[in-house]
């Protein structure tokens, strides 16, 4: 019976994973194949989404059936011109959501962890029910790649997307670091090596055909690369 109450769409936010499409949950995998948009954020017009990269290869056969919107999340450090990049995307989203279309926001990673995903949930969250997946966060991906345990008993790991004046207290503090995004890191790490007392792995391209897995840090610019240093005390 319709009572005449509106539908209105559910969002997901769902973590792919660091890129290697077999490492996506199979949850995530059944709610792409129910959902009836996938909205796949790239960093410029002229470029594919990196996320949707890693799911095609899973739903290649149903996407011709799925609306698939692609906003633009441009890498710059500009906030105030990132907002309206973010209003834009979350704008579209909710125009799909007040279809009473359900959609999937997909992200690299976790998408509660550094992720595109957090302009769009912190806009729309108070307005539409959400549902956030859980992925593989590109660091525990590299442990992996490393071969090394993070931290074990009552270790302290630490995550640091910028190196700053606090950095110096982790080294003391902490027993792993992750270091996020380390090629726009390096000018601070230069400073402050003489004070760092760990074995440094650095892995480009976490779980990827090309990656690549370096001892020490790197000088590489690449975006997708991340650093763990496990400390010695």
């Amino acid at each position: 019976m319709n009572n005449g109450t509106k539908k209105i769409g559910k969002l997901f936010g769902i973590g792919v994973g660091p890129g290697d499409s077999e490492l996506l949950t199979l949850k995530a995998l059944k709610i792409l194949k129910e959902v009836d948009v996938i909205c796949s954020p790239r960093a410029s017009r002229d470029q594919d989404s990196t996320a949707f990269s890693i799911v095609f290869p899973l739903i290649s056969d149903i996407v011709d059936d799925i609306d698939i919107i692609s906003p633009v999340f441009p890498m710059k450090e500009d906030e105030k011109e990132l907002e309206s990049y973010w209003d834009e995307a979350s704008n579209l989203i909710a125009l799909k959501l007040d279809e009473g279309l359900n959609v999937a926001f997909i992200t690299l990673g976790d998408p509660s962890i550094y992720s595109t995903f957090a302009y769009i949930h912190k806009r729309l969250k108070n307005s539409y029910e959400i549902e956030m997946i859980p992925g593989i966060t590109s660091f525990t991906s590299c442990a992996s790649n490393i071969n090394e345990i993070l931290v074990e008993k009552d270790e302290i790991l630490i995550v640091v997307p910028k190196v700053d004046e606090k950095f110096e207290d982790f080294l003391i503090n902490g027993d792993s670091i992750v270091l996020m995004k380390p090629s726009r890191n390096m000018k601070s790490i230069d400073k402050i090596k003489d004070k760092i007392n760990a074995e440094v792995y650095t892995v480009k391209n976490s779980s990827k055909e090309n990656q690549e897995i370096i001892k020490g840090f790197s000088s590489d610019k690449s975006y997708f690369m991340t650093s763990i240093l496990k400390l010695k005390k």
